[in-house]
C-alpha cells in the first residue's frame, strides 16, 4: 500500500508479497538511495511509511448495479454490446481500489457477491495516486523486466508500473518510439488480418467495432505511438498484467493505463529497452 500511494505499483494489491512486489520494493530503494536488493530490510521499512489507514469503505449503489453486464464470448457478440463494462460488482470494486478480486472477497467475507444489495458497505484498500503537478518527460519500458516508468524533467521518477509485453519477439520494437494520440474510454477495431489465428474472424471477413468499457481488449485508455498498430493501453484483466503476454501492445492495468495517460503528451519519447 505504502508503494502503491507513491505511484510505485506492486501490481494488484493482493496481500501477497510477489515478484512485482519485489521489483517495486528495489525501485523504492533506488529512490532513496538505498542497496536496491528487494528486500523490506530495516533501512526501508524507516523510510517507506504510511500516513494514512490501510482500508477505507465504500458503499454498493443502484447506479453501479446498473452498470453491470455480461460480456459477450465471442468478437461479434461484443461488437454487437452498448458497452463492454464490468461484469460484477466484485470486478468494479477491484478495480476501483486497485486491487485482485481475491483480497476484495477475503476483506469482506460475509458479502454475495453473486447479487449484492444496493447499500451494502465494502470495506476496500484505500489507493490513490498522487495528483500530478506536471507532465512526463518521457516513458521507458523495460521488455525483459516487463515494467514502464514515467519521469520527470529533472529525471524523477514519476510512476512505475508493471506491464505486458508481445509474446513474439518479432513484435518487441526497441528504440525511441513518441506518442501520437491519447484516447479515453476507447473503442476497439477487430481486424481480422491483424488475427489469423482466430476462426472466428476468418468466418467473419470484416473489421469489427467493440465499443468502450473497462472490458474492452484495450481497458480505459489508448495512448498510440509513432509504430503502426502499436501503443500503451489498459486490459480486462489486470490482475495478469505482467504474468501474461500480449498480442503486441504494452498493456497496463486499467487503472495505470489511466493515470498514465494524465502525465502524457502527444509527442512524448517512449524509450523501449531490451
Amino acid at each position: 500500500m505504502a508503494l502503491a500511494r507513491r505511484a510505485i505499483s506492486p501490481g494488484s494489491i493482493d496481500g501477497a508479497i510477489g515478484s512485482q512486489t519485489r521489483a517495486a520494493i528495489a525501485v523504492f530503494q533506488q529512490t532513496e538511495n538505498l542497496p536496491a536488493t528487494g528486500v523490506l530490510d530495516t533501512n526501508t521499512r524507516v523510510r517507506l511509511t504510511l500516513d494514512a489507514p490501510l482500508l477505507t469503505t465504500c458503499t454498493v449503489t443502484t447506479n453501479d448495479l446498473a452498470r453491470l453486464q455480461p460480456i459477450g464470448k465471442s468478437w461479434l457478440a461484443k461488437s454487437q454490446q452498448t458497452a463492454l463494462d464490468y461484469e460484477t460488482e466484485l470486478e468494479l470494486v477491484a478495480e476501483k481500489s486497485h486491487s485482485h478480486p481475491e483480497l476484495i472477497q477475503q476483506l469482506n467475507p460475509g458479502v454475495n457477491w453473486t447479487n449484492p444489495a444496493p447499500g451494502t458497505v465494502l470495506k476496500i484498500p484505500d489507493v490513490n495516486y498522487p495528483v500530478p503537478a506536471d507532465k512526463a518527460a518521457f516513458v521507458v519500458i523495460h521488455l525483459d523486466g516487463k515494467f514502464l516508468e514515467a519521469f520527470g524533467l529533472e529525471t524523477n521518477l514519476l510512476a512505475h508500473f508493471p506491464c505486458s509485453i508481445a509474446a513474439r519477439v518479432e513484435k518487441r520494437p526497441v528504440g525511441e518510439l513518441h506518442v501520437v494520440v491519447i484516447a479515453p474510454n476507447p473503442n476497439y477495431t477487430v481486424d481480422p488480418e491483424l488475427f489469423p489465428e482466430s476462426p472466428e474472424l476468418r468466418t467473419v471477413g470484416h473489421k469489427l467495432i467493440l465499443p468502450p468499457g473497462p472490458n474492452n481488449p484495450v481497458g480505459v485508455a489508448w495512448i498510440g505511438l509513432d509504430r503502426t498498430g502499436y501503443g500503451i493501453h489498459g486490459t480486462p484483466t489486470p490482475e495478469l498484467v505482467g504474468r501474461t503476454e500480449s498480442h503486441g501492445c504494452f498493456r497496463l492495468a486499467n487503472w495505470d493505463a489511466a493515470y498514465l495517460m494524465q502525465l502524457a503528451w502527444v509527442g512524448m519519447p517512449v524509450q523501449v529497452q531490451p
